[in-house]
Order: structure tokens, then sequence, then C-alpha cells
């Protein structure tokens, strides 16, 4: 029997720091390859899953964590209409870099990246799930959510602390230069001639040695950039064909296409998620 497959959003802006997403029935839920600007942590907690985290592909299972650095690209997607089910948090980079730095996890408050790409442990299963829930809960005090979530990123870093620091390879400067420049011009029409023009590299050059760096074609990339854009106006609650035409899209049906091909969900799920926790913390919960 297949169980809600609307996803459930959780955001309270006392907490800006981390988002948390919960899908019950992930059979219909399907991903592009995308990336975030957070740090993201995610437990299967039904089911299985193929996840494709940059170049590697793994099996994942009921009980597994998975764990995804900032602009890596990745997608997790069901198996063959097989049950599936998740959580899915993410963390703020500077908020958890912060972290780090502060417990003497890293030497100078600058991101590193964590080489762990996959947790098979019930306890850490257990204590994200306990967190997730505590976070669900309406009843549960800010101060508790606040203890919850550090207690558990805190012990986790700390773990995480003893494997292999990962040494993501620098992209050069001039492909560095171009996505900078698909970043400050998101929202605008932007052509290949032009980003050949500004980087100095043939188009089929650019294309390949983009995708080699960053994941994605420089196409793939500004999309995704939008969505960002558009997911963060969603959360500040704009209108959805506001954000829309803010970020860059010709109109909201495109943006509406787009952002559940990538996000799994539309933006009017995710909007009235971010409006409802609005009203709840204004009510005091």
């Amino acid at each position: 029997m297949r169980g809600n497959s609307n996803p459930i959003f959780w955001r309270d802006p006392r907490m800006p720091h981390v988002e948390l997403r919960q899908v019950e029935d992930g059979r219909q839920v399907c991903y592009a390859p995308h990336s975030h600007t957070q740090w993201s942590i995610g437990a299967i907690t039904g089911g299985r899953s193929t996840y494709c985290y940059r170049t590697d592909r793994y099996q994942v299972t009921a009980g597994d964590l998975v764990l995804m650095n900032p602009e890596w690209v990745h997608n997790c997607n069901p198996i063959e209409d097989q049950p599936w089910a998740y959580f899915m948090m993410y963390v703020d980079t500077d908020w958890l870099t912060d972290l780090r730095y502060r417990a003497g996890l890293l030497p100078s408050p600058q991101w590193r990246d964590i080489s762990t790409p996959i947790i098979s442990d019930p306890q850490w299963y257990r204590r994200y799930c306990h967190m997730a829930h505590c976070l669900l809960d309406d009843s549960r005090d800010l101060l508790e959510k606040q203890t919850e979530v550090v207690e558990f990123l805190s012990d986790l870093m700390h773990e995480l602390a003893s494997q292999p620091v990962h040494s993501r390879t620098q992209a050069p400067e001039t492909l560095r230069s171009l996505a900078a420049y698909l970043d400050e011009h998101v929202a605008e029409d932007i052509s290949l001639d032009r980003l050949c023009d500004h980087s100095g590299y043939s188009a089929g050059h650019l294309v390949r040695a983009f995708k080699q760096h960053f994941g994605l074609t420089p196409h793939a990339y500004l999309v995704n950039r939008r969505i960002q854009l558009g997911r963060r106006a969603l959360r500040e609650g704009a209108p959805i064909v506001e954000a829309a035409l803010d970020a860059g899209f010709a109109d909201q049906a495109h943006f509406q296409r787009t952002f559940k091909r990538l996000m799994a969900a539309t933006p009017k799920q995710y909007r009235v998620a971010s409006a409802k926790q609005q009203v709840d913390t204004a009510g005091g919960k």
C-alpha cells in the first residue's frame, strides 16, 4: 500500500541554518542531477534507492545515511517502483564550518569537504531519526530542537574528523571565472557564444571542461543556480510568479517544471511549507 507521496518540509526562521525534508513514499520521486549550496545529510527510512554521487554509484537501503558536500552533483532515485522513504537535512555551509572550526576540527574557518559518502551504522541512524522527529514535532521547545541539531552534528563531525580529508581538485582559473560569471548573471539569457567570448574557449572545449570540473554543463549549472535562487525566494515568502521571473525563468510554468525535476516537489508545496512554518512560529510554537 502506498503512503503519502507529497513531501513534508520543515523550516523555522529562528533556525535558518537548517532545513528538513521528509518523503514517506518516494516511488514517484525522481531527481535530475543537481547540487546544493548547503552540506546535506539524509537517512533512508524505508526501501532501497540508487545514490549517484559525482562519478560514483551506490545502492542504499533502510538504515543508511547519505552525505553530500556543497556543490557536489548527485541524485538519489527509486529502484523499479520499490518502496523508498527518506529524510534529508540541509545545513548552511558557513554555519557548519564555524561549528567545526570552534570544535578544533578545522585549522581555519574555511570549508573542507568530507570524504565519507555513506554511513551504515544503526547508532547514527537512530540518532538522526530522533533529531528529525524532534524537529517535526510542533510541541517541542525551540531550545530542545537547537540542542538536538547541535549535539548530533557536533558528535558526527568529531566522528568524521578521523576520516581522510578529501582534497577537492581546484578548477582552472578560467573555469572558476566562468562559474562566477554565471552566478552574477544567473537571471539573464546567456548564449554559448557569450561564454566563449568571456573564457576564450571554443564551444566544444568549454562544455567538456566545465562539466569535467563542475559535474554539470554550463546550462545545467545555470538552471541549478536559478532553482537555488527561486527556492530562497519562496522560502522568504515571495509569490511563485515573482520567484520565477526574478530567477530568470520565462514564465511560472517553466519554473514549475524545472523545480519539480530538480526538487521532486512543486513550488507551491515548498512555499506552503514556508508559510505554515512562519505562522506556527508567530503563534509561539
